[in-house]
């Protein structure tokens, strides 16, 4: 396999030798001043190389030789701390004074500890009735910001005839701008129910779990007209792991810990424009 170590900072030259060494590979390639790709390297040091690379803040993934973009057909993501940084859900209950109560509760679900998210959703949008559904703008406004390397990412996907896919559990208010914003191709999430301008504390329709994400994943590559197989998920949450099981390739970003130890590759470190350098 090539290993492909990236670096949110120039990476030194003094981490190529024992990079190679712990790879057990046969030639070292800068590709760049912040990525560092290794030939021929064994995939069952892995191990050693977390250990290393978690020292000193790099990030690495082994990645199938001479495997390209253009391989794929289509780009899925989550949203909430994935596409962007907010969990938006946290940030709407803050107009409430709730948000250290949702946050919780939003923490320990994407950490796996509360297994039924429907539940999970419901108990945190019932927080918010009686909210003024303005709250809704403000916090695309005013709070929204994408992650790192996000429109550098979707730019190139999107410049190789890649597909792209929003996904979320939370809310469509937000994936709909997002998608126009983005020009991306489907979006997916959950309806907050407003009445009279004020939010009623209730989701309307289908929620959208980890079981409705695979599915959506699914409809959106039969649209395209390709397998899964030959999808890319980047996802954070545990209720990802379902859609990201399915890929072809799945990113674990800036993930909780049981996602990182399910997915293809994990990004700690570097933005989501890491995922071009991988090719």
């Amino acid at each position: 396999m090539n290993l492909v170590i990236q670096s949110p900072e120039p990476l030194a030259a003094a981490h190529t030798k024992p990079l190679l060494g712990l790879a057990r590979g046969s030639r070292a390639e800068a590709v760049d001043a912040h990525v560092l790709r290794i030939a021929d390297a064994d995939p069952a040091q892995r191990p050693d190389l977390e250990v290393y690379c978690a020292t000193h803040a790099l990030d690495y993934a082994f990645v199938k030789p001479g495997l390209t973009l253009r391989d794929f057909g289509l780009v899925a993501m989550d949203m909430d701390s994935t596409l962007i940084t907010i969990e938006c859900i946290d940030e709407i209950a803050d107009f409430c004074g709730l948000k250290a109560e949702v946050s919780a509760i939003t923490e320990a679900s994407m950490r796996g500890e509360i297994k039924d998210f429907n539940e999970s959703l419901i108990a945190r949008v019932a927080l918010l009735k009686g909210l003024d559904a303005s709250a809704l703008e403000h916090v695309f406004a005013e709070r929204l910001t994408l992650s790192p390397g996000a429109e550098a990412m979707l730019d190139a996907v999107q410049a190789a005839g890649l597909r792209t896919l929003l996904v979320s559990g939370g809310f469509t208010f937000f994936t709909e701008r997002l998608k126009a914003r983005l020009k991306l191709d489907f979006a997916y999430a959950n309806t907050l129910e407003v009445v009279d301008g004020k939010l009623t504390g209730k989701v309307v329709g289908e929620i959208v779990n980890a079981s409705v994400k695979a599915r959506t994943l699914r409809e959106a590559c039969a649209k395209v007209g390709i397998p899964a197989s030959q999808a890319i998920v980047l996802g954070d949450g545990s209720n990802d792991l379902e859609m990201m099981a399915e890929a072809g390739l799945s990113v674990a970003f800036r993930a909780k810990p049981v996602v990182r130890a399910s997915a293809s590759v994990a990004f700690n470190h570097v933005g989501l424009d890491g995922l071009l350098r991988l090719f």
